[in-house]
């Protein structure tokens, strides 16, 4: 049984009140582990670490900063297989993909970051003869970052590296499903020796501890990726406090296939959108929208790729592991139910799979119009649904469907239309004729019910700073 402890000031400690939550495999349904039910009492001890550690760290030259944080990023790529482990101990995703995909992407995480400080710039403006006005963009103190169970370590650093890049100090909450990653990398920050008090690891429930974090005063900025409501919750918090906040939310992703596109490159790439990580990531393609033209052809050779994926225990070769929770599970297996009785028609899968832990079979419905419950809000789990269109405009529309806005993928190979259809899609992030392929320089985030604000990039940056617009007369 492992016991997991709280991060906070440099050390591993046990949760104050002696409380704890039970960590289970979705593998098997077990519990392995406990982690820390942490309450105001942790949160305190946290908040007066970062306060101590903020006057040096923020004064820290911008160079010694990003040394610390190409450290961490040499420990995380040392330590892949332990951390790949674990996340998927956690969160049931393929050990490989983890390895693949997910730890890599943590170590990049904080190298970018680490770089981009060194060569960020700041605006000047030149009055003749009269003054220099420059921009200075200070840290704002403590700052939050509360993040989901999908991509446990991918998102956490996602957030903690800009946030300690430009100077604050932070206080961190992982998901309560999936806190094993968050606490190998408390132990690897101690090994990077980075200053006690910088970064703060607290465990625990969102309502409580989460809730806590979003509303102490001392915190001057909240980092959040997850559901919609619990994001529109946090943004009336922060609100009341005039704090800035970044909410990158729900996403009913779109995928438009014309008849002119590639098609077997689309039909492998619509898949491997579809159902990498079961489903459950926000960016994944869970609407396909296809010509009537090719629709038939489409859904017949989508569904002979569906039924190669494998399933099973994701320390095997398998394309497909276990979903998060047998609450998760549940949900998944009722949107499907309830497509059932609006008339779809189930093509492969729609069932779990007859065996110990949380796993759903690959599931691909036809027969529903875009407006189906299925086809308006978000499973995250492996479940997509084919819909036909007739042209542009009914493409485009049938996208813009639902209230989320988050990423859509267009294939076609006639260039203009690329560029029509993309800028009338309503979706912060938009790839054509690919998925997933990201530079982290660029802005992530989406519109309408998919967030606020920009992540990524100078965006990042920007965020976790104040400006500051100084004007000299000389």
């Amino acid at each position: 049984m492992i016991s997991l402890k709280n991060f906070i000031n440099g050390e591993l400690v046990a949760p104050l009140e002696g409380n704890y939550i039970d960590n289970y495999n979705p593998s098997t349904g077990q519990v392995y582990g406990k982690v820390p039910d942490s309450t105001d009492r942790d949160l305190q001890k946290a908040i007066e670490a970062a306060k101590s550690a903020f006057p040096e760290w923020s004064q820290m030259s911008i160079d010694k900063r990003s040394r610390y944080l190409m450290k961490i990023a040499d420990l995380i790529e040392a330590n892949i297989g332990r951390l790949a482990e674990a996340e998927s101990l956690d969160n049931g995703k393929p050990v490989s993909l983890a390895r693949r995909v997910d730890i890599p992407r943590a170590a990049a995480n904080f190298r970018f970051f680490a770089a981009a400080i060194v060569n960020d710039s700041t605006e000047s403006h030149i009055m003749e003869g009269q003054a220099v006005n420059y921009t200075r963009r200070a840290p704002l103190g403590i700052v939050g970052c509360i993040s989901p169970w999908n991509l446990p370590l991918y998102l956490l650093t996602w957030k903690i590296a800009p946030a300690l890049a430009t100077g604050n100090c932070v206080i961190a909450k992982p998901s309560e499903i999936t806190p094993y990653t968050a606490f190998l990398l408390s132990e690897l920050i101690i090994e990077a020796g980075l200053p006690a008090g910088v970064l703060n690891i607290l465990h625990g429930r969102g309502a409580v501890i989460g809730q806590s974090i979003v509303q102490h005063e001392e915190v001057k900025a909240i980092s959040f990726t997850g559901g919609t409501e619990t994001g529109r919750l946090i943004g009336k918090l922060a609100a009341e406090q005039f704090k800035k906040a970044s909410l990158e939310l729900g996403g009913k992703n779109p995928v438009i296939v014309f008849d002119d596109c590639d098609f077997e490159e689309a039909i492998t790439t619509s898949v491997k959108s579809a159902f990498t990580n079961q489903g459950e990531i926000c960016l994944c393609g869970s609407r396909i929208f296809v010509q009537n033209s090719i629709f038939e052809k489409f859904k017949e050779s989508f569904v002979k790729q569906v039924n190669d994926l494998t399933v099973g225990d994701p320390k095997g070769d398998v394309n497909l592991g276990p979903l998060v929770s047998d609450r998760h599970l549940q949900k998944v297996e009722q949107f499907v139910e309830n497509g059932r009785s609006e008339g779809a028609e189930i093509l492969i899968g729609g069932k779990r799979l007859d065996q110990e832990g949380y796993y759903y079979l690959p599931t691909v419905i036809a027969g529903l119009d875009e407006y189906c419950e299925i086809n308006q809000e978000e499973v995250f789990g492996p479940v997509v649904t084919l819909v036909p269109f007739e042209d542009e405009a009914d493409a485009i529309a049938k996208a813009n469907s639902t209230k989320y806005g988050l990423a859509a993928v267009i294939w076609t190979n006639d260039l203009k239309r690329a560029h029509r259809v993309a800028h009338q899609v309503q979706a912060g992030i938009i790839w054509v004729n690919c998925w997933m392929l990201r530079d982290l320089r660029t802005p992530f985030g989406g519109m309408k019910s998919s967030g606020v604000g920009r992540e990524g990039g100078n965006d990042a940056l920007r965020f976790f700073t104040e400006p500051q617009n100084i004007c000299i007369k000389l």
